[in-house]
C-alpha cells in the first residue's frame, strides 16, 4: 500500500496563518509516501511570495511531486510573463516542469498546464500528451497510474469564470488505453468529483479536484486536502477538512475507487463505490 497526500492552491501571499503549522504536524503523523502539490504556490508570483512558499514546501515530507499553476506566472509583469513565465517558480520551487514519481506500486506523472497567453485557463498540448503516454507505456501492468495537473478536466455545473483544461478530451482519450486510475487537479478552490466516462465511454476513472489547503481564497468551503491510500485493487480517498474550533484538519469524507490498472482489457470495469 502507498499513502499519497494531495495539497493544492497554497497561494502564499493570501495564506490562512492558523492552518500552516497544523498541516505540517498532521502530515508528519500521516507519513505519506508521496506529497503532491498541484499548483498555485503563490498569489501573484512575486519573489517574496515564492521565497515564503519555498520555505514552507521544504518542510513538507519527501518525496514531493510539484506542478505549477497559473498564479505562478506573473500577471502584471508583462515582460517576465512572456519571456520567463515560470522563471521564479523554477528558481524557488523546482526546475522540473514535467515531474514524475515511480516506484514498485505507483506511478505519478505531473503535467504543467500553466500558460502565458491566458490569465486563468491552462492547457495540455500534444507534446505533453505524447511524453506522458510514453512513460505510461513503459510501466508494469500492476502499477497504479495517476496524472496530476493544476487545471481540472471537469468543473461543477453552474460554476462561472473557469474552464476545463484545454485539450482535456484529447488527453483523456490518449490516457484511456494506458489505464490511468486517477486524475488529480486543483484551481477551483473547492472539491469536485467527476468521471472520465464523460469523455470516453466505458472508461470510468475518477477526476478529482482538491480544495485550497491553506489559502483564505476559498469558494465557500473550508480549507481541505486529500489523502489517498493506494491498494492492489482500489484507491481510497479521504478528505481532510479544516476545523477552526479543533485547529486541525479532520477526516470529513471517504470514498473508494476501483483501480483500472492491472485488469485485463476484456475484464468488466466495476463501478466506484463509497465507503
Amino acid at each position: 500500500m502507498r499513502t499519497i497526500v494531495q495539497l493544492s492552491d497554497l497561494h502564499f501571499g493570501t495564506t490562512l496563518p492558523e492552518t500552516l503549522d497544523p498541516l505540517l504536524e498532521l502530515l508528519a503523523q500521516i507519513k505519506p509516501d508521496l506529497v503532491i502539490v498541484s499548483g498555485d504556490f503563490t498569489q501573484r508570483a512575486h519573489r517574496r511570495q515564492f521565497i515564503a512558499a519555498h520555505a514552507y514546501v521544504q518542510q513538507l515530507p519527501t518525496p514531493r511531486l510539484l506542478v505549477p499553476g497559473n498564479h505562478d506566472v506573473p500577471l502584471y509583469d508583462i515582460i517576465r510573463r512572456f519571456v520567463s513565465p515560470l522563471g521564479r517558480y523554477r528558481t524557488h520551487i523546482t526546475s522540473e516542469l514535467a515531474p514524475s514519481f515511480v516506484d514498485a506500486e505507483i506511478a505519478v506523472i505531473g503535467i504543467n498546464t500553466a500558460r502565458s497567453l491566458t490569465f486563468k485557463g491552462g492547457a495540455i498540448d500534444a507534446t505533453q500528451i505524447d511524453e506522458a503516454t510514453t512513460q505510461l507505456a513503459r510501466l508494469p501492468s500492476s502499477v497504479a497510474r495517476i496524472v496530476v495537473t493544476h487545471h481540472p478536466f471537469d468543473i461543477p455545473v453552474g460554476l462561472t469564470g473557469v474552464d476545463v483544461v484545454g485539450g482535456a478530451e484529447r488527453a483523456i482519450s490518449a490516457f484511456a488505453p494506458h489505464k490511468v486510475d486517477l486524475f488529480l487537479s486543483g484551481h477551483l478552490h473547492l472539491i469536485h468529483r467527476a468521471s472520465t466516462s464523460k469523455y470516453v465511454a466505458g472508461y470510468d476513472a475518477p477526476m478529482l479536484v482538491a480544495g485550497t489547503a491553506i489559502s483564505t481564497r476559498a469558494r465557500g468551503e473550508p480549507n481541505s486536502f486529500f489523502v489517498f491510500r493506494v491498494e492492489q485493487e482500489s484507491i481510497a480517498c479521504e478528505t481532510r477538512t479544516w476545523s477552526a474550533g479543533a485547529r486541525d484538519f479532520l477526516a470529513s469524507e471517504s470514498q473508494r475507487f476501483r483501480r483500472i490498472s492491472g485488469r485485463d482489457a476484456g475484464e468488466p470495469q466495476p463501478p466506484s463505490v463509497g465507503l
